[in-house]
């Protein structure tokens, strides 16, 4: 009696088995296919965030280098009128970096510089007002810088 009830045991599992088989079929393909939804869309995500990475990078260098243009402005006017002996005046000369091959840091920058005169009690003021921009369409920055200095 024991062989046959084992044999019969053994038979149900099996079919049990077989069964419980039969209804999981076909799950793992709905799984690998969200998965492969859900990388794709992180993947997405992440070039998009790499994208606009790329396009700060570009706006804050051009930026670094306006505001570096436009110090570089003023203290050329500080010398033109100082050193140089020449008139305050809003005809002071503007500078294009790209002109000269010295200074290949502030490619792509031009510098406009502006100078007032005032006098106070005998004392000379000058205010020195440089403007520069550098670079093109999206990263293109403009930083002015204004420096006042006296002569007595």
């Amino acid at each position: 009696m024991y062989p046959k009830h084992r044999k019969a045991l053994l038979h149900r599992h099996v079919l049990s088995r077989s069964f419980s088989y039969a209804k999981q079929r076909g799950v793992g393909l709905p799984a690998t296919i969200f998965l492969i939804v859900i990388i794709a869309l992180i993947v997405l995500a992440l070039s998009d965030i790499n994208k606009k990475s790329g396009l700060g990078f570009g706006q804050d260098f051009y930026s670094m280098k306006a505001f570096y243009a436009a110090e570089s402005g003023a203290q050329v006017a500080l010398n033109r009128v100082f050193v140089g002996a020449q008139s305050c005046s809003n005809a002071l000369a503007d500078i294009d970096f790209d002109d000269s091959a010295v200074n290949p840091g502030l490619d792509q920058c031009d510098t406009v510089l502006n100078c007032r005169q005032d006098i106070v009690e005998g004392i000379t003021y000058y205010t020195f007002n440089s403007i520069a921009t550098c670079g093109t369409g999206f990263e293109q920055a403009q930083r002015s810088i204004e420096v006042r200095a006296r002569s007595e």
